[in-house]
């Protein structure tokens, strides 16, 4: 009924025409106008007339490529624009234009742009600026990728040129829009004047696709100057006008400024749900896999390592030299190198690095440079890093900062200098391990020797714990919060409840009147019940029963053995209720139960650290961090003195060691 409505409105295929050309040249609605050409095309082939349907081919591919997502309607106006093709006139520029849209449809496809590129000198000869404004932005679709920056520099300046005499508005705002495009994504450092210069002339001519794209400009600019809340509630706005517009990537686009936003406050984790929705959304493009690579890294830094490797292979098929070369291949590989490292994937890491190696001096963008993830840089240093070569990654990492400096991308300065960080004090273990290892090599070894302290570091969600030559970062849990504070306050004795409480800043032993109630282990109903239970379990055992137990007597004895212990161990000397001071317990409980799961997620990301922790962390009424439990004691005629002996800790909870 609504097709009806709307042709009693249009009435002709030429009304219909004229409708789609001011939506699509004028006012840039890219929804508004595939409506109107679908109806001037229908119109046209109902009316016999041969020349309409092939205007309203060219003007349903609208103004990207790949704006048709969906299969079946991709597949329709592919068919549609074929058709035209046999009856538009030979030589003219219709079916130039047509050619061209066939051409960079077939080029982005496949990742490619030769196509396009050799149609380009037919539009420059046909002296015909709307056409060659159309060939020149349909190239620079397909020139997207980090090896095509100079020649897509060229085509930007010669679009504005030819969009100064053409007779379609809209040409200059999308020349104006790939100009701002080309200086992002080549990390010019006065990139933001051709942003300047976009929004001054979309004040002037409204143009919303156009518009669409310079506001996701704007999120980027926000993240990049740490203005990260901003940031998330200019994506919404860029969200909504994405939607007026008829763009499909407006769902895409929102998904990536969350998840950058996300990234450098360090909350990654929390996208996991939208990630693994839209994974598999047919309003993606068919070259992008940035939404697995995200997801990739989501699951990772929320500790879920299976998850991040699934993810993770999906990424050209489980070879990252087969990611298609397109707008988000750079960030693509960014979060495989960023999985990589957070799972100690060296050989991921490795084969990214030798990708991204050529592409150094550019940033890390996606699509029409709505996302920024610093310099390259990063991602190099990251992989070598990963790949254990700390001298290359220290390189890379500096020169990371100093890139993300020029771009004046804050987050991302911080970020490199924290992995460098990182980097620099695996170089400095490194250098007191050649040091020990030189010592060792002209001293004998010292009885009990020393091991290096463990450190750690929390930045937003996640901990870095550095020991020996090793690194380990886990997700943030309560325990890690109390394993923090006794890894930096080594040999001291902390009292559980005062972890428990928050109090742990303040080491002093102090009565608390609340530890000092006590309650029975066992109250007087369960003692009762207990030896009832032994007498019914006696006296079906019956005496005599001794080494030899008759059939069914086993299991018997097993439990009257266990209700023994249990009575034993909630009795004190000389037969009294034994008592419990209940708030320590408690703590004790808690705290140690929270440090234990800690240590078991340290223990899966590196075993050889987890093993250490679980042999110098005592948990139990008192907590205490040993780098050392071993201590060196003169022996006298190869013993001992008795007044030397050390004493083995006995705390409930926790291990034995020697003091």
């Amino acid at each position: 009924m609504a097709r009806r409505q709307a042709v009693h409105v249009v009435g002709t295929p030429s009304q219909a025409l004229d409708l789609g050309w001011e939506s699509l040249h004028v006012d840039g609605c890219l929804r508004s106008a595939r409506r109107h050409y679908d109806e001037a095309y229908r119109l046209a082939t109902e009316a016999g007339d041969r020349l309409s349907p092939v205007r309203a081919a060219i003007g349903l591919g609208g103004l990207w490529v790949h704006e048709h997502r969906g299969a079946a309607d991709a597949a329709l106006v592919r068919q549609r624009q074929r058709r035209a093709l046999g009856h538009a006139p030979h030589r003219s520029p219709e079916r130039l234009e047509l050619e061209l849209r066939i051409a960079a449809e077939d080029d982005y496809a496949l990742s490619r742009c030769d196509g396009v590129l050799r149609l380009l000198p037919r539009a420059r000869a046909l002296g015909d600026p709307a056409v060659l404004c159309a060939a020149l932005s349909l190239a620079q679709h397909c020139l997207l990728a980090p090896e095509h920056a100079e020649l897509r520099a060229g085509l930007a300046d010669e679009m504005a040129e030819a969009a100064a005499v053409s007779d379609r508005p809209g040409d200059m705002a999308m020349a104006l829009v790939w100009r701002a495009v080309h200086r992002f994504l080549s990390g010019d450092p006065h990139a933001e004047r051709a942003h300047v210069d976009l929004s001054a002339w979309l004040g002037r001519h409204p143009h919303a696709a156009a518009g669409f794209v310079a506001t996701a400009m704007q999120v980027m600019l926000a993240v990049r100057a740490g203005r990260l809340e901003e940031a998330e509630a200019l994506a919404v706005e860029c969200a909504r006008r994405g939607e007026a517009a008829g763009d499909v990537d407006g769902a895409g686009w929102f998904s990536a400024h969350l998840m950058a936003v996300r990234w450098y406050q360090g909350r990654t984790p929390e996208l996991l749900p939208l990630l693994a929705g839209g994974a598999h959304s047919p309003e993606l493009s068919t070259v992008d896999s940035s939404t697995f690579g995200a997801l990739a890294v989501a699951a990772a830094s929320a500790g879920d390592r299976t998850g991040a490797r699934l993810a993770l292979g999906r990424l050209g098929g489980g070879d990252l030299r087969a990611l298609p070369r397109s707008s988000s291949w750079s960030v693509t590989l960014c979060a495989a190198v960023e999985t990589a490292h957070l799972l100690g994937d060296v050989d991921t890491a490795r084969t990214a690095y030798e990708l991204l190696l050529p592409h150094a001096a550019r940033p890390m963008m996606l699509s029409l440079g709505v996302v920024c993830f610093g310099s390259t840089e990063y991602a190099l240093g990251t992989a070598a890093l990963t790949a254990g070569h700390r001298d290359l990654a220290v390189e890379h990492l500096r020169a990371a900062v100093r890139a993300n400096h020029a771009l004046g991308h804050l987050p991302a300065v911080l970020g490199a200098r924290h992995r460098l960080a990182q980097a620099l004090a695996g170089e400095v273990r490194d250098v007191r391990a050649d040091v020990r290892a030189g010592a060792e090599a002209r001293t004998p070894p010292a009885a009990g020797p020393e091991g290096p302290a463990v450190a750690v570091h929390r930045h937003g969600r996640r901990w870095t714990l550095e020991w020996a030559d090793r690194t380990v970062e886990v997700a943030h849990c309560v325990g890690m919060l109390y394993l923090s504070f006794l890894l930096a306050h080594p040999d001291a004795e902390v009292p559980a409840a005062d972890l428990a409480a928050g109090r742990a800043g303040d080491l002093d032993v102090r009565a608390d009147a609340e530890l000092s109630a006590t309650q029975s282990t066992l109250d007087g109903q369960a003692r009762r019940s207990y030896r009832r239970r032994l007498a019914e379990i006696e006296a079906l055992l019956g005496p005599g029963t001794g080494s030899a137990p008759a059939v069914g007597a086993t299991g018997l004895q097993e439990e009257r053995d266990w209700i023994l212990a249990q009575l034993a161990a909630a009795s004190a000397p000389g037969g009294r209720s034994r008592s419990f001071t209940s708030n320590a317990e408690r703590a004790r409980i808690s705290v140690g139960k929270a440090i234990r799961r800690a240590v078991d997620r340290i223990e899966e990301a590196d075993a050889a650290l987890g093993a250490q922790l679980r042999r110098t962390v005592q948990t139990g009424v008192r907590c205490c961090y040993r780098p050392t439990r071993t201590v060196r004691l003169a022996l006298v005629d190869g013993r001992v003195p008795a007044s030397a002996a050390p004493a083995a800790s006995a705390v409930p909870g926790g291990p034995a060691y020697v003091r």
